[in-house]
């Protein structure tokens, strides 16, 4: 309960402050190229629900029927505008109406896309017993993801079998001993990664 009351007003509070950032942001994205500024796309939420995520969008429209991964420090698929947004996770913001809406929390496991969920074992589905979050340690440990993808022969192959269970491995140990100081820290540790221009998956 008491998380959820820190979500409503960190969330609540952000989206004040943040008003103008955000409009600024809307008014880019629409003016870079043609389409939506705000992308949704259906992931797993609490007890395996299905819920739309809410970013700014940072591809050309349709990209997303190209590949569900993004390769490389640079995709062709990513905008200008969105290369900025993902280099400091601005383009995650929206996900502040998500928090208010109880699809999500201010930390805790990143929601994944049901195409990779349903390769989770049974161990690995206890990650949805909590409500999935805007940043969480295993984003913060894989903020440069996407290199370590363009490395590999198959991006795919490498996510499913190393870096997703590791992911799971992560948010497992961050459930079994939740608590708001903890959550504080994964806070700190998340801005503290973007002034330093990383970005998160």
């Amino acid at each position: 309960m008491l998380k959820r009351i820190s979500d409503i007003v960190l969330s609540g509070g952000g989206i004040l402050v943040l008003s103008p950032l955000l409009l600024i942001i809307f008014i880019a994205v629409k003016a870079s190229s043609p389409g939506p500024a705000i992308y949704r796309q259906k992931r797993v939420g609490r007890n395996s629900a299905d819920f739309e995520v809410y970013k700014f969008r940072s591809m050309y429209t349709g990209s997303d029927r190209k590949g569900l991964l993004t390769v490389g420090d640079r995709d062709p698929r990513i905008t200008g505008v969105g290369a900025i947004l993902r280099k400091y996770k601005l383009d995650e913001l929206p996900q502040l109406f998500n928090v208010i809406k109880g699809d999500m929390s201010i930390v805790g496991p990143r929601p994944e896309v049901r195409k990779y969920v349903e390769l989770y074992d049974e161990d690995q589905r206890k990650v949805l017993e909590v409500r999935p979050g805007i940043t969480d340690l295993a984003s913060i440990k894989y903020r440069n993801e996407n290199e370590i993808l363009s490395g590999k022969p198959d991006p795919e192959d490498h996510y499913i079998r190393h870096i997703m269970p590791d992911k799971i491995r992560i948010n497992l140990e961050y459930i079994n001993d939740r608590s708001i100081l903890k959550d504080i820290k994964v806070m700190v540790r998340t801005v503290a990664a973007i002034v330093n221009g990383s970005s998160g998956s």
